[in-house]
């Protein structure tokens, strides 16, 4: 299975935001730029991440990013699937349909290593991720130029 690039945008933001210093607020530029990705990428990563609950996005003279507690304490698990979708590894319903979906096993099986996957992530929390060596990596990332 492979993430999509929101997916992999989005917790690599989160994982900048978890070794932030408790009372130090980045942009979304900041952080777009320290990650290498579009800044637009990132703004609308950081969107859905604050929908969710995991960021806390102030606008305005003294803004900034901060990763929320149960943004720091989340399953990768569940904020990939949140991220993801509920949708099926293919596209059975796709135009158009295919015609084995009424009685074909490999959409069954599908879903069923797509949970596994998801399964072995419930595990592991942000927090974890940002542990060493990850945490000191990600605190030595700079702005390019």
């Amino acid at each position: 299975m492979r993430l999509t690039a929101f997916t992999d945008i989005s917790l690599r933001i989160v994982m900048r935001l978890a070794v932030a210093h408790q009372d130090e607020l980045m942009t979304t530029r900041a952080v777009a730029d320290m990650l290498a990705v579009p800044y637009t990428h990132a703004a609308k990563a950081v969107a859905r991440l604050s929908e969710l609950g995991l960021v806390e996005a102030r606008r305005g003279r003294g803004g900034g990013l901060q990763l929320t507690e149960s943004g720091r304490s989340a399953s990768v698990g569940g904020v990939v699937r949140r991220l993801e979708g509920g949708g099926d590894v293919v596209g059975c319903e796709d135009t158009p349909p295919c015609p084995l979906r009424a009685a074909c096993r490999l959409r069954a099986a599908l879903r069923e290593a797509q949970e596994a996957f998801y399964a072995s992530l419930d595990t592991v929390t942000i927090a974890s991720l940002v542990t060493a060596p990850t945490g000191p990596a990600l605190l030595s990332l700079a702005p390019p130029g």
